[in-house]
């Protein structure tokens, strides 16, 4: 088994239960999800002792491993959290850029223009997720930045890349961001990377909300 195959798995179900394809409540069945992955048990097993440690899931008597609960507070701290460290890095970043990162950056970013165009959600995530990762490189604020990582972990990426107007959102904002970079303005690098973030809660509480995900707990869901 891969050593990282289990952080894999629980990669997968922190976007279903995020997007809410797994509902609070949903009962989360082992020998499912390994079917589904094509995966052992025991990943999945390990996968899902991490969730349970990041109060994603719950192990009920009788019943496995459950959806924790969420609610529209919980969205919003964790977006907030990660707005509130991606805007500092991106402070810092304004200040101390260089014209080889800021070109790095650009390419960087028409690449991921290219694959917004042409509706490629499995690029426009890997490439999005290396935008930002430049980003926090170039901040060399390594603690800070794996703060960062961490949160971002419960960001549903697949999600947002298969939305078309967060696809949208992304070439305005991150314009606005290497703007902000090129006139080393750390006050507009913090509030357009702080907005990303913030905007993006805004819209999976949106998608949430239509799911009527608050208003039930029930297991309406299976792995």
């Amino acid at each position: 088994m891969r050593p990282q195959l289990s952080e894999e798995v629980a990669a997968v179900l922190r976007g279903r239960i995020m997007s809410g394809e797994l509902r609070p409540g949903a009962r989360i069945r082992l020998e499912e999800v390994a079917e589904q992955l094509g995966v052992s048990i025991t990943p999945v097993r390990e996968a899902l002792l991490t969730l349970r440690g990041e109060d994603m899931v719950e192990l009920e008597p009788r019943k496995g491993y459950v959806v924790a609960p969420l609610s529209k507070q919980d969205v919003v701290d964790l977006f907030q959290l990660q707005g509130d460290i991606a805007g500092e890095l991106a402070a810092r970043v304004a200040v101390t850029i260089t014209g080889a990162q800021r070109a790095e950056l650009t390419v960087a970013n028409r690449a991921l223009l290219r694959a917004i165009r042409s509706r490629d959600t499995t690029e426009i995530e890997r490439l999005e997720y290396a935008f930002h990762r430049l980003i926090n490189r170039d901040a060399q604020a390594r603690k800070l930045s794996w703060f960062l990582h961490t949160a971002t972990r419960y960001t549903p990426a697949r999600f947002y890349a298969a939305d078309p107007g967060w696809r949208e959102s992304v070439k305005r904002d991150h314009e606005a961001l290497l703007a902000a970079f090129a006139g080393q303005d750390a006050a507009a690098a913090r509030s357009v990377m702080t907005s990303h973030f913030t905007d993006g809660a805004d819209l999976l509480v949106k998608h949430l909300d239509d799911l009527g995900i608050w208003s039930s707990h029930a297991a309406t869901g299976r792995a």
